[in-house]
């Protein structure tokens, strides 16, 4: 059975009540019946992101421990993989969380990620494949610059 990846985005939401995304998250989640893949940057990201909600870094480790969390990629064994996703996508300042999850999508054989990061819709993996985001997302609206009077 193929996994889902998972971003440090819908781990935040999942882990915090107050957080806009937190019941489309949720949502997204209890209907899945895969496998959920990441990395260990997404694990300290999203550690790092929830330390100041009581409880949050530790359930993040649970889930690891449970297996929730499964992380296939080591950094270790894929450093130059991912150092190549770096390069590529340089012009976008992707973090290392990004690129580990665009390497492991390759490796995991799916594009389909569970992720708060519009990013996605521009990286590609395996070559030119584009990602499927799960999450059912408003676009944002950007501020149009205002019109000059002469």
């Amino acid at each position: 059975m193929t996994g889902v990846l998972l971003d440090t985005g819908p781990i935040v939401a999942l882990l915090d009540r107050r957080e806009r995304h937190h019941e489309k998250c949720a949502a997204a989640v209890r209907g899945l019946r895969r496998p959920l893949l990441t990395c260990e940057a997404v694990i300290a990201e999203a550690c790092y992101l929830l330390r100041g909600v009581s409880g949050a870094p530790e359930a993040i480790l649970e889930n690891v421990a449970q297996r929730v969390f499964q992380m296939p990629l080591r950094l270790t064994d894929r450093a130059v993989g991912v150092g190549a996703v770096l390069r590529k996508y340089r012009d976008r300042h992707i973090d290392l969380a990004d690129a580990c999850l665009v390497h492991l999508a390759k490796a995991a054989g799916t594009g389909d990620i569970l992720t708060l990061n519009r990013d996605f819709h521009v990286y590609r993996w395996s070559g030119n494949k584009p990602f499927r985001l799960l999450l059912d997302l408003p676009q944002e609206k950007r501020a149009r610059p205002e019109s000059r009077r002469s």
